[in-house]
């Protein structure tokens, strides 16, 4: 703790890192959180996956788009609602970072920060998001459509896709999330 850097100590300086990351923690999951935040951001926007595209192009030849908007409408949505709970997760992380996390940050490349909280949150990320996930796509009966779609598609095509939506779209909502704490560091 004695140590100095430009007259100031490691401690002011971790202390400094941890109020600047806590902060842009907060700052991300309100952007994200808010209506529109993942649907109205094209960078992590949630939409079929690459495998799905061809299942979304014939069921919008079939005059079925309004169907596969609203299914990515409500898939963006879960992820909004479950971004809610991540500012809390992140600075639950931030708090517990020791100095030397602190300087290796320091020290560390451009998403030295972001892929410390990747690290430290994921798993506690994934089981907060799931379950806020899973309530949103029932209410619009999107798993459901979701599963009954892609288990036919999955029984013609070799390029299988997750038939478990909640999964993917958590998946997607966790990139979008460090995406967002990437831009902000």
């Amino acid at each position: 703790a004695g140590a100095k850097y430009g007259g100031l100590t490691t401690d002011e300086i971790a202390a400094g890192l941890k109020e600047a990351l806590s902060v842009g923690a907060e700052q991300s999951g309100k952007k994200l959180s808010a209506l529109d935040g993942y649907f109205g951001n094209a960078a992590i926007k949630v939409l079929m996956p690459e495998e799905a595209k061809k299942v979304e192009q014939k069921l919008r030849s079939l005059g079925m788009g309004k169907q596969v908007d609203q299914a990515i409408l409500s898939m963006n949505r879960a992820a909004e609602d479950a971004a809610k709970s991540a500012a809390p997760i992140f600075i639950n992380a931030i708090k517990q970072m020791t100095i030397q996390d602190a300087m290796g940050i320091l020290k560390g490349g451009d998403l030295a920060a972001t892929n410390y909280l990747k690290n430290k949150t994921t798993v506690s990320l994934t089981e907060s998001f799931r379950p806020v996930i899973e309530q949103s796509l029932k209410k619009v009966d999107a798993t459901k459509y979701w599963n009954t779609v892609f288990t036919t598609y999955n029984q013609f095509s070799k390029e299988k896709v997750n038939t478990d939506l909640s999964a993917y779209v958590t998946e997607k909502a966790l990139s979008g999330i460090f995406f967002q704490v990437g831009e902000e560091e």
